[in-house]
Parts: C-alpha cells; structure tokens; sequence
C-alpha cells in the first residue's frame, strides 16, 4: 500500500483556514478521496485538554517555553495516535495547522526562534514533513478582525475562550507575519503561498490547483515506481 499524502494549511487566525479545509475536504470526497481532518493544537483527547489550556485567555502567566513544549506535546501525540496511522494506511491527512505554526508564533511572535523549533520537530516528531502545505495570508488587520469576531461568537454560544492569542498587540502578529513569509521563501518546493484579500471561492480555487498538481505528482511517482 502506497503512503498517504500529508496536507497542512496555515496561516493566522482569521485567515480562512477553517472554511477551506472543509472546502478541499469536501473536493477531495467528491473525487473518491477519503481525508482525515485534523487540527493542532487537538485532534486528539490529550490534544484537546492542551488546546483548552494554550488557547484560554485565562492561562496567562504562561512561559514562551512552556508554551512550545505544550505545541509540541500535542503535536507528538497527534502524530502517534492520529496522523501517522492514516498515512500508513494510504489516506490523505488534511491538518489545520503544523509545525510551521510554532515556527511562527513561538519562534517569530515569541522571539524564540527558528533553531529550537526546528530541533524539537526532529527530536519530537521524527521530522514528519507535509508533502504540501498551503499558507494563506490575507491582509493582517482583516484576519485579526476576523479572528476576534469569531471566537467573541464562540464564547457567547458555547462558552468556550480561546481568544488568549488575540489579545497579543499588533507587534506580536507582524513578527509572525513576517516568519511565515521566511518559511514560504526557504521552503518553496512545500509552501503554497497564498497572498491577497481574495475571495473565499479565489482562495479555494487555487488550493483545487495546487492539490491537484501534487495528487498527479504523486501518481506519476507511483507509476514510475
């Protein structure tokens, strides 16, 4: 059996990540596909439990350090119980953030890094790297903009708080802006970047293009194989 393909999507908050994973979830059904969605922090119960814990306004106080091992902690676990597995057993994994994503905010907004981040992934989590990932920048205050209404709603209809990022100040998100922009530049072969305040069908019609493109790679390598 043939290995999966491991697809993540990134971007900040606010950046429409959650309607186009579901989007290309539903694409890749419709062509006989059968992803796993996932997402990081959780995806899993342990994952969970982190992800109400990094993500709650009320943990503050919390160590940059601390925080990426809690990232990570999630993330190692999320690939031995959940990720993983469906690769082996051929699916494509579809993950709402990744190892780019503490690249970026703990590493860029934390001012932690590049290095420490990149070492824990190869000690932590056996240097599994997607086979594409699809970056999505729109226009910073948009996202932010987004990003607030939407957990403000979240937390009136549930009561579930995950706005502690969204409290950062303006500097914070431009340093992760700018480290996003660092990775789609060193790894241009993996990061799909896509920049604009394109519409919600644009946004997806580039991500159809450039899965298609790395599903076809895919078949012409099992082919030459």
């Amino acid at each position: 059996m043939s290995r999966g393909l491991f697809i993540t999507l990134e971007g900040l908050d606010g950046s429409g990540k959650t309607t186009q994973i579901n989007r290309l979830s539903t694409w890749l059904k419709q062509r006989g596909h059968a992803p796993l969605v996932t997402r990081q922090p959780g995806g899993t119960a342990t994952g969970d439990r982190i992800r109400s814990l990094v993500l709650d306004s009320r943990s503050t106080g919390l160590a940059p350090m601390a925080e990426m091992a809690l990232m990570f902690a999630d993330r190692a676990q999320a690939i031995a119980e959940v990720i993983e597995p469906a690769l082996k057993a051929g699916q494509i994994v579809l993950c709402d953030r990744f190892t780019d994503s503490t690249e970026a905010y703990q590493g860029g907004g934390r001012e932690l890094g590049s290095s420490v981040v990149l070492e824990l992934h190869r000690l932590l989590c056996g240097n599994l790297q997607p086979g594409l990932t699809l970056l999505l920048l729109p226009g910073l205050e948009a996202s932010l903009a987004r990003a607030r209404h939407r957990n403000q709603r979240t937390a009136d209809e549930n009561g579930a708080d995950e706005n502690r990022f969204e409290q950062e100040q303006e500097a914070f998100y431009r340093r992760v802006w700018q480290k996003y922009r660092e990775i789609a530049a060193r790894e241009p072969a993996r990061v799909v970047l896509i920049e604009g305040d394109l519409s919600i069908d644009e946004v997806h019609e580039r991500i159809v293009e450039a899965v298609s493109e790395r599903l076809a790679g895919s078949i012409r390598a099992l082919r030459t194989d």
